[in-house]
């Protein structure tokens, strides 16, 4: 079996549980990123195998299933949330067509080119305004300040691969994690740019990151505190629901939560309010 970087491969010592796609290729081993998680790995040559295009089409189907329940649930919260939110405001605004929405806009920065590719078209599905970047998770902490003062966005989304290697030390020891150090330092980076929660909100993480190192950091939202994979669109699906908010709304954790893929083992954050403003008359455009 010769292997070649953009294989879609799956772990054997795993009972290849989740699917990768290679990214670099050395004498003993394979360099993995996950394939719909945030995750990665490295993995002995003999301890990988190419999947079937049958295998992979039966993997792809299941994905995009869980990836549709997921984007119909949060739909019918927005929609629910916008009900509930145009009954609150009827005194203001005389009916749904007399006002206009200015969405809060996201940066989203991501270590995955591929992943970027599909979180940006579901952002534009969801008629969220997104600015995406694709940087190496080392390169992140050295562009951000820059990315902050061209976009000046309301959001902040960190992500990319992730991994908490236990070969390297314990749960609480930062060294054991393969990027979290440089998405908790991007963190850092935009809170001296805006110090409050509530200007500037932030998502940071990927599979397995160390949760509470980003919360403390200044982290709205982070990953992972079960210190588990999160799915790639976890982020857009949190970055959506605080940009579609009213900032006169607090975010509900637990809605948020609910309306991501991977959900609270995965995720986590802190009160935080939404972004979006109401303006009058409809003429704006």
């Amino acid at each position: 079996m010769k292997l070649r970087k953009g294989d879609i491969v799956a772990r054997l010592s795993y009972q290849c549980d989740l699917l990768f796609r290679i990214v670099a290729l050395h004498p003993d081993y394979v360099e993995l990123v996950g394939e719909d998680m945030r995750l990665i790995a490295d993995a002995p040559i003999d301890d990988v195998v190419i999947v079937t295009e049958k295998e992979r089409a039966a993997h792809q189907k299941k994905a995009k299933t869980l990836e549709e329940d997921s984007y119909l649930l949060f739909r019918q919260d927005a929609k629910l949330m916008k009900q509930r939110s145009d009954y609150e405001v009827t005194s203001e605004y005389t009916n749904e067509s007399s006002y206009f929405e200015l969405r809060g806009r996201v940066l989203h920065i991501d270590g995955d080119g591929l992943y970027l590719r599909k979180c940006t078209d579901l952002y534009e599905k969801l008629g969220v305004p997104v600015y995406g970047v694709h940087l190496h998770e080392k390169e992140m902490p050295e562009q951000i300040g820059s990315l902050l003062e061209m976009v000046h966005p309301d959001i902040v989304v960190v992500t990319g691969h992730d991994a908490y290697l236990k070969s390297k030390g314990s749960e609480r020891d930062l060294k054991a994690y393969r990027h979290t150090k440089y998405f908790a330092e991007c963190v850092r980076i935009a809170r001296k740019h805006t110090w409050h929660r509530d200007e500037l909100i932030i998502f940071a993480g990927a599979c397995q990151s160390h949760f509470e190192t980003l919360i403390k950091a200044g982290a709205n939202f982070a990953s992972s505190p079960e210190r588990v994979n999160i799915h790639a669109l976890d982020p857009v699906y949190i970055a959506s629901r605080i940009s579609l908010t009213s900032f006169m709304d607090r975010i509900s954790l637990s809605g948020v939560l609910r309306n991501t893929i991977t959900g609270e083992r995965g995720l986590g954050g802190i009160e935080t309010k939404g972004v979006m403003r109401r303006g009058m008359p409809m003429k704006y455009e």
